[in-house]
């Protein structure tokens, strides 16, 4: 379980793809302390466990095996050597809920169809699937690249969300672009009430 509250960026040390499964590395400073081997970490959003943990002079390098389901279903697909990706380790019993509950299983992936500065903050706007759209609703909570983020605006395909300077400039956002893949998870409660209703 995380919170969607994003601790760092870190980069993309490797990928080495066989026919079976993709050796992932990352590379980071905070979430690297206190993580073991077995550990569970979200990267983008989507949470891997830590296969590998090698300590460098600045940086840890965590290593994970991703299946090809996984590769497949995920924007880590479009990562490259040196990209950042938002790390969050996984919660604490005794820790704050600053964001809310994510579980770190994407949904789907969605598409930045809007990307733009808007005086001191940036409006973001996501083209996403319509199993993901029945549970996104004004003033909900949606991850997108794992960090919980509030809905601004609805329509029947896109939803609409308010960047704040501060989260522009700690997560892997920065480096996104029009037309670029987003991990989405719809926010849990509301998944839970609709498998109710049906």
């Amino acid at each position: 379980m995380f919170t969607g509250i994003v601790e760092e960026t870190g980069y993309i040390e490797s990928i080495r793809a066989s026919r079976k499964s993709i050796a992932l590395a990352v590379s980071a400073r905070v979430c690297g302390g206190g993580t073991k081997v077995g550990d569970s970490l979200a990267v983008n959003g989507c949470c891997l466990t830590i296969v590998k943990r090698r300590a460098g002079a600045k940086r840890i390098v965590l290593s994970f095996d991703l299946l090809q389901e996984t590769w497949r279903r995920t924007n880590l697909q479009s990562a490259r050597v040196g990209s950042a990706v938002n790390l969050e380790r996984s919660l604490a019993a005794n820790s704050r809920l600053g964001g809310h509950f994510v579980t770190g299983h994407i949904d789907a992936i969605g598409k930045i169809v809007r990307w733009e500065r808007k005086g001191a903050d940036w409006l973001l706007e996501v083209v996403a699937p319509s199993d993901v759209m029945r549970h996104v609703v004004f003033k909900g909570s949606i991850a997108v690249d794992g960090i919980s983020l509030t809905v601004a605006a609805v329509r029947k395909r896109t939803f609409q969300i308010w960047i704040i300077p501060h989260t522009y400039e700690v997560t892997a956002l920065r480096e996104r672009s029009v037309g670029d893949a987003v991990n989405l998870e719809a926010d849990l409660l509301a998944k839970y009430v609709a498998k109710l209703l049906l």
